[in-house]
């Protein structure tokens, strides 16, 4: 399967449109707070601690893959310049209302966050990227077009999946015993793990496909590209999903700054 990415974006679009977790947008009341100074965000379930984005007024903040009506507004709302990138239409509409409905200025593009070539070089002081790359195979270009585009001593934060979440048989029998059945290594593929009836079943349900990535990668790519890891989080499933979720944390984010 050659065009997982299409599949991605139909699945996003769904989510959008039942207004899921990360697609529901936040009300008046949350903006109209923001804008008085009171205001939270999420790279984790958890808020961002304040030392991380620091006082944002009149920073160009980039919202990289980060649609859905949540961040982007309290982000434009705090006084932000802000522009919100993503590769789901639907996802980008409910940032769109909300900008609309609560006169907040939203620069909003559609596109692939692996590619940020309509972004000059050294264009962001921030850029947040709440966790969206466990749906691309590789997340080096990631790491390397949001060093392109920040300015020196921007910062880039971002949040992924602990790898070990991964790593489970996918199987509710085992859930249901609270038993950990390690069957998959990272990097990890649903593309090459499923069944051609399994991938064909997902597209049908519109249900995204998911990567999992190597902590060299995560972590390690971001410092291979010229980043300093300067903050680093780890934090709970709220809702665990899957047995593993139950024993550490597996949320992480990390804060990385860019020197020169």
């Amino acid at each position: 399967m050659t065009d997982f990415m299409s599949a991605n974006q139909k699945a996003w679009d769904k989510q959008a449109e039942s207004q899921l977790a990360w697609s529901t947008p936040v009300d008046s009341k949350t903006i109209n707070e923001a804008k008085k100074g009171k205001w939270q965000v999420h790279l984790t379930p958890t808020p961002v601690d304040d030392a991380w984005l620091g006082d944002v007024k009149d920073k160009k903040i980039l919202c990289l893959a980060s649609a859905g009506g949540q961040q982007a507004p309290v982000l434009a709302a705090a006084g932000a310049n802000v522009t919100v990138f993503d590769f789901s239409q639907k996802q980008l509409e409910q940032d769109k209302m909300v900008a609309e409905r609560d006169n907040l200025t939203l620069e909003i593009v559609q596109g692939d966050m692996r590619s940020l070539h309509m972004f000059a070089d050294e264009s962001f002081d921030i850029i947040f990227h709440p966790i969206s790359n466990l749906y691309i195979p590789d997340v080096n270009p990631v790491w390397q077009e949001c060093y392109r585009v920040l300015k020196p001593n921007g910062r880039l934060l971002s949040s992924f999946f602990n790898p070990v979440v991964f790593i489970g048989e996918r199987d509710k029998r085992y859930d249901e015993q609270g038993i950990i059945k390690p069957s998959h290594t990272m990097p990890y593929s649903e593309l090459s793990t499923l069944s051609i009836e399994q991938i064909a079943q997902k597209q049908a349900r519109r249900e995204a496909f998911v990567f999992g990535h190597s902590l060299t990668d995560l972590i390690g790519g971001q410092i291979k590209v010229g980043f300093y890891i300067t903050g680093f989080k780890e934090d709970w499933q709220p809702n665990p999903r899957f047995v593993v979720d139950n024993y550490l944390p597996t949320f992480l984010a990390t804060m990385a700054v860019k020197t020169n």
